[in-house]
């Protein structure tokens, strides 16, 4: 790793946000989750925006499925609109990187929530007017998809800007926890509400969430590009650049691909419907498919909450590997099982190894990238991350159809292991790197 100009002398990009002030956490508080972030006044005005959103954003991602699956009645389709999200997503999420490191990113993220309002707005006239048009539906979605790659590396990357170096782990606890939590109540909020108020008012709640994000975004301060930045364009060269920049910084590089090693072989959502039907049939289809569905965000909320315990860890690299090591054995107990709430424990588990993996990632992201670079670093991030879980998607549907839905997962979850151990012994600079 080439860290002579970028980065400090222990491997972390040196910070130009606030002050670190360490004081060290006694009692309770050394378990419980470091709130140290929320004392300063504009991360806790981003960090609140998100708590209002992230509900509010799974009420639209249980609409559009919904509305889609009415109009069809074929679940095919409802495949089809996650896959014409995923190209504008990556596409928007690249090039909102680059953005993001050339102009100010308060503007960017006020230009961007602005766009998600509008269009949860337009997304309700549709459904109030009754158009049932799948196309309007998938236009929408992709236009939605393209302002969210374009918000998330702006909105992730002003982070460092706002928090010492020693609180990063913490803030991307907190962050990390309240959208888990969104992935747990939002459903189950939307399963509430639609047949109480119908399903076009699910979008216009989104809409009026975001408003709420938008004026906390208003009360940022400004977060101009630094000066080796300030006069770059963002263009293909930009994320040329960027990938340039993560070969020439191999810390970067490897925690990449320790999320994509982690996902790709061991995500097993799309085995879900499988392992309910088959193995947990006894239980009730339904009920376990449900479970299996609420564990893992439920573990990383429970994981974020206790986030105390690992947060304040300054070999980063290692708690990554320990994580991603972690989560593959959870993902293989939970194909070794019978027992539905076994099944559950391990997935709990899992989702409490992938918070610590994404706690520790995030902070790496953020710390060993200079500040010119690290929007782009980002919209990488916010691929692989949006990636990843549906590549594993068609990875294990395969192989569930070929060797079994247990078979498929225990056999990933150990290849989670082999590979990650692969890459700790091969990989010298992760396992060391540190703030």
């Amino acid at each position: 790793m080439d860290t002579s100009e970028s980065t400090t002398d222990n491997g972390a990009a040196p910070q130009e946000g606030p002050q670190p002030a360490r004081a060290r956490a006694r009692g309770w508080r050394r378990w419980a989750m470091d709130t140290r972030p929320l004392r300063r006044p504009a991360y806790r005005r981003l960090w609140s925006s998100t708590i209002v959103t992230a509900v509010g954003s799974q009420l639209t991602a249980v609409a559009v499925p919904k509305q889609i699956y009415d109009i069809t009645g074929s679940s095919a389709w409802v495949g089809y609109a996650s896959l014409a999200g995923l190209l504008p997503l990556a596409l928007f999420a690249l090039w909102g990187g680059a953005i993001a490191d050339s102009m100010d990113r308060r503007r960017l993220l006020l230009i961007t929530n602005s766009g998600l309002a509008v269009t949860s707005v337009l997304f309700w006239v549709q459904a109030a007017t009754g158009l049932r048009s799948v196309v309007v539906l998938m236009v929408l979605l992709a236009l939605q998809q393209a302002f969210f790659g374009l918000n998330s590396p702006a909105r992730n990357a002003s982070i460092a800007r706002l928090v010492p170096a020693d609180e990063l782990p913490a803030a991307n606890a907190l962050g990390s926890t309240v959208m888990q939590t969104g992935l747990v109540a939002g459903p189950l909020l939307a399963g509430a509400l639609i047949p109480v108020i119908g399903l076009s008012e699910l979008y216009l709640i989104d809409a009026l969430a975001l408003c709420a994000t938008v004026w906390a975004v208003v009360r940022l301060p400004a977060l101009p590009p630094q000066a080796a930045a300030a006069n770059s364009r963002a263009g293909w060269q930009a994320i040329a650049e960027g990938f340039r920049y993560i070969s020439l910084h191999k810390v970067l590089l490897l925690s990449f691909l320790a999320d994509i090693i982690a996902m790709v072989l061991g995500m097993p959502r799309a085995l879900f419907p499988q392992l309910a039907a088959q193995t947990f049939a006894p239980y009730g289809e339904g009920l376990a498919l449900g479970l299996l569905f609420a564990a893992i965000p439920v573990g990383a909320v429970l994981g974020g909450l206790l986030s105390g315990t690992f947060s304040r860890a300054r070999r980063h690299g290692l708690m990554v590997i320990a994580a991603v090591i972690g989560w593959g054995a959870a993902i293989t107990g939970l194909g070794l099982t019978t027992n539905l709430w076994v099944a559950v424990a391990f997935l709990a588990l899992a989702g409490v190894a992938d918070m610590v993996s994404m706690v520790f990632r995030g902070a790496i992201l953020l710390s060993a990238a200079t500040d010119e670079m690290r929007g782009r670093m980002q919209g990488v991030f916010t691929v692989v991350v949006a990636g990843g879980p549906r590549l594993a998607d068609a990875l294990h549907g395969t192989a569930g159809s070929v060797l079994g839905a247990r078979a498929a997962i225990a056999g990933g979850g150990l290849l989670v292991i082999a590979a990650t151990l692969v890459l700790a012994l091969a990989t010298p600079s992760l396992r060391t790197y540190r703030i």
